[in-house]
């Protein structure tokens, strides 16, 4: 009989250990999750760099702390810095999605990542991530159609292969052959969807606004204005917020 109740109470407390540990992990994820949405970066890395210390294969865990490594990374001081912060959002998002391939964060994240390292790489280097970039993305949408980043990264980058001079598309077609698309129409209905998915988000009329002034059609000069004054509307709610909206109004100002 005590042999039982023994039993029966070292079961209870290992139980009650393991249940208090799982607990513990939920809130902090779901501590994690709420600081990201607020977009108070370092502190949410701390929670999701802890949690994977944990759970290294976590689908969240992973995408989460590659996202947050490549805008944090935007912030940081010096060019190789920066690389380096988005080497890491990279190894990340690779293994999420080596682990994860039917994930669509994880994709997302990767390709972000990618765009990063990209942004102020040499043309050598744009030319060798752009496919690479241009079907994580649409692999993200045909995962999840209503992942806003995915369209906005796929609006910069028709942007950029519109913005190819001859010897940059003469390098693209020496490499790819070709690569489909890469028009300033494709750049303006991608922002247009993005902002459709996150009306909040100021970073995508701004987006928008620059590839009207990058197309320069007729009333294009108008479009962009009327997106950019639609975007300082916005309710300011972050840091990220604020920032945005004022790109959004220095833009305006200089056009």
């Amino acid at each position: 009989m005590h042999k039982v109740l023994l039993l029966f109470f070292f079961t209870f407390i290992v139980g009650t250990s393991w249940s208090q540990e799982g607990k513990t992990e939920l809130q902090k994820f779901h501590q994690g999750e709420k600081l990201q949405q607020e977009k108070k970066w370092n502190d949410a890395l701390v929670i999701f760099k802890e949690l994977l210390k944990g759970d290294s294969s976590n689908i969240e865990y992973l995408w989460r702390t590659s996202y947050i490594h490549s805008i944090l990374g935007a912030e940081q001081k010096s060019e190789s810095a920066k690389q380096e912060w988005y080497k890491k959002a990279a190894y990340l998002g690779k293994k999420a999605i080596t682990q994860h391939p039917q994930n669509a964060k994880a994709h997302y994240a990767y390709a972000v990542s990618l765009g990063r390292m990209t942004e102020f790489a040499s043309n050598k280097t744009k030319i060798d991530n752009a496919k690479l970039i241009k079907s994580e993305a649409e692999l993200t949408i045909k995962l999840d159609p209503k992942t806003a980043g995915a369209y906005h990264i796929l609006g910069r980058w028709h942007r950029e292969i519109a913005g190819f001079n001859i010897f940059e598309r003469t390098m693209v077609k020496a490499i790819f052959g070709a690569l489909p698309g890469g028009t300033y129409d494709e750049s303006i209905k991608n922002f247009e969807r993005a902002i459709l998915l996150e009306p909040l988000n100021a970073i995508h009329y701004y987006e928008l606004a620059q590839s009207y002034l990058a197309r320069d059609e007729e009333d294009d000069v108008q479009n962009a204005k009327n997106w950019l004054i639609k975007a300082t509307q916005i309710q300011v709610k972050s840091v990220d917020d604020k920032n945005n909206k004022s790109k959004c109004e220095k833009l305006l100002k200089e056009i």
